[in-house]
């Protein structure tokens, strides 16, 4: 046990308690604007899906029903642009989260081996490189790589920290730089329906992939869309000589997405109204969250789409995290997705309308 939590990094969020503490004293209580988790109820759409599959005494399948399968692929056709998908093409997983930190022990990479991610990146990408002892390597463009060794590619966009959007050309470019190598791509679009001032691409849309999944999977989350954090539902969609590959280990891993899981699933990939319902509601947060901290002298950098502003005073970023925490206000410190983060800081605006207006309050 200690060998392999060794090669992992300190988990970054402990580092934040002492301020956190700071916030939470606070006369009028602590706005936490530090972690992206969603505060708005479930739909009841998919509140009513999981109850009424509450009686699921046998075992779910990895797989899933053919009515997630069914679910999963039109939502990759219709949304993705992706019009060859079928079941095969798709697979459900237990969450984002666990794909991404165990998707190199999956593959089988091991020493010797590289996983690229980019420079300013979700901790976890990461993570998932040392637990399997391969090397973890960032970028600014993945082109530029040296891609001896180099086995897995992970895109980001809408980015986490950022929310930088790969425009369409770009993601053409990179797949053919990735196809001629040999280096099979994992595309993380998690916040695709969150673009703001850009419309984010995913990878397997026809104009970026030609028409063929080969060496492509996008990886896809109900968290943030949906409000599902907690149902821990997510897919992935793309190759399927690569996915039956995973469905295979994980089938012997019982990696299962429960049953009634999977049949909120179904409902809320079926329903578009919740989605742009809930955009309304973030698009209200973050017009009130970014004049107000623009307005209190920071600069905001892309956060074109996903859940955060990515801000800055040009000053190290603890000390804009300690001098938030005085008026209340937690944030995420930029350093806690890399070295490049330094001088930022990481705002979600995944809090209720009334702590929102309070961080607001609290700035002007």
């Amino acid at each position: 046990m200690a060998a392999v939590s060794s090669r992992l990094p300190v988990f970054p969020w402990d580092k934040l308690e002492p301020y956190k503490a700071t916030a939470a004293a606070h006369p009028d209580g602590i706005v936490d604007l530090s972690v992206g988790t969603p505060v708005d109820p479930v739909p009841e759409l998919v509140q009513r899906a999981l109850t009424a599959a509450a009686d699921s005494p046998g075992y779910p399948t990895v797989w899933g029903t053919p009515a997630l399968r069914d679910a999963i692929s039109g939502w990759v056709r219709r949304r993705l642009g992706a019009a060859s998908a079928e079941h095969r093409n798709v697979l459900p997983v237990v969450g984002s989260k666990e794909l991404v930190a165990w998707l190199p022990t999956q593959l089988g990479l091991g020493p010797g081996d590289k996983v690229a991610y980019p420079r300013l990146a979700y901790p976890t990408y990461e993570v998932g490189a040392r637990l399997c002892g391969a090397e973890p390597v960032v970028y600014d463009d993945p082109t530029e790589l040296d891609p001896a060794g180099l086995k897995l590619l992970w895109l980001n966009s809408p980015s986490n920290p950022t929310g930088r959007v790969l425009p369409k050309e770009e993601l053409v470019r990179i797949v053919a730089w990735a196809r001629g190598h040999g280096i099979l791509v994992f595309s993380d679009e998690c916040y695709l329906e969150l673009g703001w001032e850009a419309e984010p691409v995913s990878v397997l849309h026809e104009d970026v992939c030609g028409g063929s999944f080969d060496g492509l999977v996008a990886v896809h989350s109900l968290s943030k869309r949906s409000n599902l954090a907690g149902y821990r539902a997510a897919f992935l969609a793309g190759d399927a000589a690569v996915l039956g590959e995973l469905l295979e280990i994980r089938k012997h891993g019982g990696m299962m997405t429960p049953a009634p899981v999977q049949a909120a699933t179904v409902a809320a990939l079926g329903d578009d109204a919740h989605v742009q319902e809930q955009r309304g509601r973030y698009a209200a947060r973050r017009d009130a969250l970014r004049a107000a901290l623009e307005g209190h002298g920071f600069r905001i950098e892309h956060s074109e789409a996903s859940l955060y502003l990515w801000a800055t005073r040009d000053e190290p970023c603890w000390d804009t995290v300690a001098a938030l925490a005085e008026l209340g206000i937690l944030v995420a410190p930029g350093d806690f997705y890399g070295e490049a983060g330094a001088n930022f800081v990481r705002v979600a605006f995944t809090a209720t309308d009334e702590r929102v207006a309070a961080a607001v309050k609290r700035l002007g």
